[in-house]
């Protein structure tokens, strides 16, 4: 899979607000303050013989936090947030702000988003994800947390930088393996790289066995669906 890097900047004035490219240019928010909310809307662009429907989704993953200071013209602090998402199917990555006025614990509240089409993506190498998000000088904010689908990163010292490892285990090869749930042991005799152990995914897990029925089938592109054999060998898989 082409792991190239997906980029947006989500700009902050006086008068607009851009989301990636979807370009949607919600009423402006004031200097200093966080950008309005307003995100397309659950099938957005969606037609009969249009694109595939689209929805905004909390990214698979944030690793990184970094907030950026410029004196210049008046000043300047950017928020640039990176992470990892299931698949090249995700776009316009943006920060949502989830702050309201003046946080007590003086924190900037974020939620790390994309856009991603409403159908299930084959496993493959995460691909990473990036975003942008100024904010003018004389804001209230002490800190930044940005979060995602599965965790949440804070900065504590602006300007600054934190960051995570990245998971272990993508499951872009696990076709073939056996699961190993949290307690379990492997079968006797199965190679270390013949094995996938649920501690090592740690975004939400559907496991579907084979007496198992289906009561629901709603999306989730950050759900990551294993359906295994009667020796739990996984022998389909999808971000769903």
């Amino acid at each position: 899979m082409n792991k190239s890097l997906l980029f947006a900047v989500a700009c902050l004035s006086a008068a607009t607000w851009t989301l990636g490219a979807l370009a949607q240019t919600p009423p402006s928010a004031p200097a200093g303050a966080p950008p309005s909310t307003s995100v397309p809307p659950p099938g957005y662009g969606s037609s009969s013989d249009g694109p595939p429907a689209v929805t905004p989704f909390p990214i698979t993953i944030v690793t990184s936090v970094e907030v950026l200071r410029s004196t210049r013209a008046g000043g300047l602090d950017i928020v640039r947030a990176r992470g990892l998402v299931s698949s090249s199917g995700w776009q316009s990555p943006h920060l949502i702000p989830i702050t309201r006025g003046e946080p007590v614990d003086g924190i900037l509240d974020l939620i790390f988003q994309g856009v991603v089409p409403t159908a299930p993506a084959e496993l493959g190498a995460f691909m990473p994800f990036e975003a942008l998000l100024p904010v003018d000088t004389g804001h209230p904010y002490k800190g930044v947390r940005v979060r995602s689908g599965t965790n949440a990163i804070v900065l504590k010292t602006l300007p600054g930088y934190v960051e995570i490892a990245a998971p272990k285990e993508d499951c872009a090869k696990c076709r073939g393996k056996f699961f190993v749930a949290k307690g379990a042991q492997p079968p006797a005799g199965a190679p270390a790289d013949g094995i996938v152990r649920e501690a090592d995914l740690p975004w939400t897990l559907r496991v579907i066995r084979p007496t198992d029925g289906l009561p629901s089938y709603a999306f989730d592109p950050n759900r990551l669906t294993l359906v295994l054999s009667e020796d739990n060998r996984i022998v389909d898989a999808a971000w769903d």
